[in-house]
């Protein structure tokens, strides 16, 4: 399926950009040529490292990769909406109407920076976003309490150790009480990404940091990825609930599996069996990659799901078609059947297809308020 929207936009450069305009054969012939291998970045990355989700070329070559397949991506939107635009005008001017050459050079340049914006968007450390939630039945004691939501870290060529290390060192300085990473850590085989991941043994939270799986982790080794989290120091919620208690008070903290390990012979998902022997009354936060299981959730009393997975649908408009995919939810709050679903843009993102617009990345730092009684 990739493969024919490919053809499709190729297809759609071929006719509707380089055919019409005024140029030298040799000239189209050359751009065409260029377009196809931009086009083709992730057969390249597959070659560079046998899968297409961990491109292995320098950083400086991947981001070229992501900025020239993202201005051809753009550009086949701009030319599809020139057209629409095009074929209404049709009534008004008495016949077909044509595009001068310079508009379609100027949607050219228009794609080419917004690419580069989008591009560097996604790959800068992100900013602090604060988030404040009203949980029902919250005891006093954790009014205030702050969970800092790492997720989508997608450490790789274009997010090495001295990106991670970044984000480290700001994550440490908001000193919240708790850090909870909700999966895609990384893209690459332990081998490739394990001096780029060393960086986060030094997040630190004064109730610990808590980890689960992405659908990525199931991709490059999920028992070799799961065992090196806890090598450094990040603490499993795989299918498992922690209690703390704060003098007396008391909060559940859940995680569940990807909903990829179903189709891998790993751990079945069974919220039930994790919420078993919660303490009755206990407000309970779920950690869940994937934010389509939200319904379900919110049917076993769960008051806050924090997921990614979505990368916030990358670029506003375009977004939408992240939707139907994930039941609905794609960037930020939603109410859940009295439950609040919060999908993180993510910290970082794929690098097969690095580019945000109006989608910023983002250190989510969750506060928890006890919500007044309806």
């Amino acid at each position: 399926m990739p493969q024919l929207i490919f053809g499709l936009i190729y297809l759609l450069i071929l006719t509707r950009f380089l055919w019409p305009i005024d140029l030298p054969l040799w000239v189209k012939i050359a751009a065409a040529v260029l377009v196809l291998v931009a086009l083709q970045f992730h057969r390249w990355s597959k070659l560079s490292s046998g899968s297409l989700f961990s491109p292995e070329f320098p950083r400086p070559v991947v981001a070229l990769f992501n900025w020239a397949f993202g201005a051809i991506v753009l550009l086949a939107l701009l030319l599809l909406a020139l057209d629409a635009g095009l074929l209404l005008a049709i009534p008004f001017k008495g016949g077909i109407v044509s595009a001068p050459d310079e508009v379609r050079y100027a949607l050219a340049a228009l794609a080419a920076v917004l690419a580069a914006i989008g591009v560097q968007q996604a790959m800068r450390i992100p900013p602090l976003k604060d988030v404040e939630i009203g949980i029902h039945g919250l005891p006093p004691q954790f009014d205030g309490y702050a969970i800092l939501q790492l997720t989508d870290l997608h450490i790789s060529r274009l997010f090495p150790a001295s990106w991670a290390r970044t984000v480290v060192a700001r994550s440490n300085k908001l000193g919240v009480d708790l850090i909870a990473i909700t999966g895609d850590l990384i893209d690459g085989t332990l081998d490739a990404r394990r001096a780029d991941i060393e960086p986060l043994r030094d997040l630190k939270a004064t109730d610990g940091v808590y980890v689960i799986s992405g659908n990525h982790e199931y991709i490059f080794g999920y028992d070799g990825w799961m065992a090196h989290f806890a090598a450094l120091g990040l603490l499993s919620l795989e299918n498992r609930h922690v209690v703390l208690d704060r003098n007396g008070g008391k909060l559940v903290i859940a995680g569940i599996t990807d909903r990829a390990g179903r189709h891998r012979g790993h751990q079945v998902r069974d919220l039930p069996a994790v919420l078993d022997a919660a303490p009755k009354g206990a407000p309970v936060i779920l950690l869940d990659h994937q934010p389509s299981d939200a319904r379900h959730a919110a049917k076993l009393g769960v008051a806050l799901q924090l997921s990614g997975h979505t990368h916030g649908g990358l670029i506003v408009g375009v977004d939408r078609l992240a939707a139907p995919a994930n039941a609905g939810y794609v960037s930020g709050r939603y109410d859940v059947g009295g439950m609040t679903l919060y999908v993180n843009n993510g910290t970082a993102l794929w690098p097969g297809f690095a580019l945000r617009l109006g989608r910023p990345s983002e250190l989510t730092r969750i506060t928890l308020r006890q919500a007044e009684a309806s």
